[in-house]
């Protein structure tokens, strides 16, 4: 079943750019994130000209492997790629549905692991990102050394629930458009 919705969504060019391009600017967020001073600084430099300054991004790519341990690698790579499919999966539902059906639990379930794999984003060296801000905001960032994979269990879930939510999908989407005649 899976694969023969993903045969039928990610056959439309539309859809499978929008999953490409959409895991692109996840992992280019995760990776260029901590750098984002530098960045700032290259980009705002008049010394440099464009290509020297997009040769500098370009080049930042490759702190995935320096910057990160492997398994925070693979679990940011993983949740980008889902999170691609996920969205063009949620974009083909919608279109698919806008006039027929009202009921939103794929869209809540594609939510809910879209935010997840988000708060996961991160590196060993400074932890998830985004919810270790939120966290140090009430002075509880401390709270993610105890736990067993020091927050990358925000990681793994996020994994889980994206693919929950793709698994989801394809059922809404295999679904017919109209009730059985009974």
């Amino acid at each position: 079943m899976v694969l023969t919705v993903f045969k039928r969504v990610f056959c439309n060019a539309r859809y499978t750019q929008l999953a490409i391009v959409v895991t692109f600017i996840v992992l280019s967020v995760a990776i260029l994130l901590p750098s984002r001073d530098i960045v700032w600084q290259v980009f705002s430099s008049k010394l440099l000209n464009v290509g020297d300054k997009f040769s500098f991004l370009g080049s930042l790519y490759g702190l995935i492997a320096s910057n990160f341990t492997i398994y925070s690698a693979v679990f940011m790579v993983v949740s980008s790629v889902l999170l691609g499919i996920n969205i063009a999966l949620l974009v083909y539902y919608v279109r698919r549905r806008q006039v027929g059906s009202h009921s939103r639990a794929a869209e809540w379930n594609s939510l809910g692991g879209v935010v997840s794999a988000v708060l996961g984003v991160g590196c060993a060296a400074c932890g998830s990102i985004i919810l270790t801000s939120f966290l140090a905001t009430f002075g509880a960032g401390g709270l993610l050394l105890w736990l067993p994979l020091h927050g990358a269990e925000f990681s793994l879930l996020g994994i889980v629930l994206l693919s929950i939510s793709i698994f989801q999908l394809t059922k809404r989407i295999n679904d017919p458009l109209i009730c059985p005649v009974s």
